[in-house]
C-alpha cells in the first residue's frame, strides 16, 4: 500500500482545512488508516483513526469535536476533516495504515507511512 497525504496549508485560527490521504494498492480496504502529526522538535502523535469498514473511528482529546475523519473505499481515500483550528495543531500531517488494529493506535504499529503535508495555524 502506498499513501499520500496532501490539502495542508496556511491557515488562521480558527479555520479549516480538509487532508486528504489517498492510497494505492487493491487492499487498501482492508487496512485501518490513521493520521499522526509531528511539530518540531516533538515526537509523532496520533491524531485520528478509521476503522478498515469505517464503522469505527478514533481521535485524540483535543481534536474530539473539531476534526473528523472518514474514508471512501470506492476512491481509496481517507479524508480528515479540520475545523476551528488552533495554533498548537501546527505540524506535519501523516496518514499512515495498518492491517491488525492492536488496542492503541502507535506509531511503531502502523504498516505503511505516507509522506507528510504541512499544516500551520497562525494565531
Amino acid at each position: 500500500v502506498q499513501l499520500q497525504a496532501c490539502g495542508g496549508g496556511l491557515v488562521q485560527a480558527g479555520g479549516s482545512l480538509r487532508l486528504s490521504c489517498a492510497a494505492s494498492g487493491r487492499t487498501f480496504s482492508s487496512y485501518a488508516i490513521g493520521w499522526f502529526r509531528q511539530a518540531p522538535g516533538k515526537e509523532r502523535e496520533f491524531v485520528s483513526g478509521i476503522s478498515w469498514s469505517g464503522g469505527n473511528t478514533y481521535y485524540r482529546n483535543s481534536v474530539a469535536g473539531r476534526f473528523t475523519i472518514s474514508r471512501d473505499s470506492a476512491k481509496n481515500a481517507v479524508y480528515l476533516q479540520m475545523n476551528s483550528l488552533k495554533p498548537e495543531d501546527t505540524a506535519v500531517y501523516f496518514c499512515a495504515a495498518v492491517r491488525q488494529l492492536g488496542s492503541t493506535w502507535s506509531v511503531d504499529g502502523m504498516d505503511y507511512w505516507g509522506k507528510g503535508t504541512q499544516v500551520t495555524v497562525s494565531s
